[in-house]
């Protein structure tokens, strides 16, 4: 366990110039009393890690020292062919270097591990897209992809409802999401003076099938290294899920209906519902108060869940579940009366 953890510490420091014991003890997972053993242990061995001290200060390798612990294991040889989507990468305008790399990569392993690209593809295989959706390659993905690639800031138009806009965008990143494409980008801002460069705005998401048209620049634009693409789309998406709640209702559910509501509603909001929801009532019921996209959409989500579900509020969408039920129960006893007619 240390052994794997000092040689990933040796190949950190051989990434960057200097990380501190705060940034290393985060990456490893251990404490900066480890850290500092570790890096006494390293330099024992014969391993040039030098300290700066101060406030600036960090963990070093010294002298362009570059490591020759290069070996895989079999597990890590098969998660480096799984980390690439061959799907995705083709969409991309990637496949060809995806191929090239993999084959780099197969050459240079042991022969013990030639076969580590077909065993990881036996035994994963990602589909991206939603079922019953026909998967769609937005035409403009490869230009924002090279974008993406070589940090170009890109001129874009795209439809917002019945109108089409244009902006300067600085393209971040990529994310596929149930087979659609989006690109996570800065929007850049006019200058705010004759002769300065144009304002950084705030980062946004876009739908890239909604792009007419995306002219890639000639200059490179500087990355913000706070940006962090994964955690700026979960909170983006969880915004969005939440905004589309415009809605309450108030309904009773059985347990049954209980365990299946994260099934037929948002999960993240069936999850708080049920949470601050009071105990059962006598026939083992619980009631709670749950944000829905509107009282259309919730009536054709707690359908699906019959007579685990009583809507108790608002009183308009109870009496569309009453006259539901009636029509209901009315086939049903007609079906009964004729079949025992026949």
């Amino acid at each position: 366990m240390r052994a794997a953890r000092l040689i990933k510490m040796v190949l950190l420091l051989q990434s960057r110039p200097s990380m501190t014991a705060a940034e290393l003890a985060r990456e490893l997972e251990v404490s900066e009393r480890t850290i500092t053993r570790d890096a006494q242990a390293l330099s024992e061995a014969g391993v040039p890690v030098y300290a700066d001290r101060g406030r600036t200060g960090g963990y070093r390798l010294v002298g362009g020292y570059r490591t020759r612990l290069t070996g895989l294991a079999r597990s890590e040889a098969e998660a480096l062919f799984l980390s690439g989507v061959p799907g995705a990468l083709r969409e991309m305008g990637l496949e060809d270097a995806s191929s090239a790399a993999q084959l780099k990569v197969s050459a240079a392993l042991l022969p013990s591990l030639k076969d580590a690209s077909r065993t990881a593809a036996q035994r994963f295989h990602l589909d991206a897209p939603a079922w019953f959706a026909e998967p769609k390659t937005p035409e403009l993905l490869p230009a924002i992809a090279e974008a993406v690639w070589d940090d170009r800031r890109i001129t874009a138009r795209y439809r917002r409802e019945e109108t089409e806009l244009e902006r300067e965008l600085e393209p971040y990143g990529l994310v596929l999401k149930a087979g659609v494409w989006y690109v996570c980008a800065r929007v850049i801002g006019p200058a705010s003076r004759a002769g300065a460069e144009s304002e950084p705005g705030p980062f946004r998401v876009y739908r890239i099938e909604r792009f007419t048209s995306a002219e890639p620049g000639t200059d490179r634009f500087e990355r913000d290294e706070s940006f962090d693409l994964p955690r700026f789309w979960s909170e983006q998406a969880e915004q969005f899920a939440r905004s589309l709640l415009r809605a309450t209702i108030v309904v009773r559910l059985t347990e049954a209906g209980a365990r299946r509501l994260k099934h037929t509603v948002d999960p993240l909001s069936a999850q708080e519902a049920l949470d601050a929801a009071g105990p059962p009532d006598g026939e083992g019921r619980v009631t709670l108060t749950l944000p829905v996209e509107s009282y259309d959409v919730a009536y054709t989500q707690f359908l699906s869940l019959g007579p685990e579900a009583e809507v108790l509020e608002p009183a308009q969408l109870r009496k569309r579940f009453s006259d539901a039920a009636a029509r209901v129960a009315a086939y049903y006893l007609d079906t009964a009366t004729r079949t025992d007619k026949d």
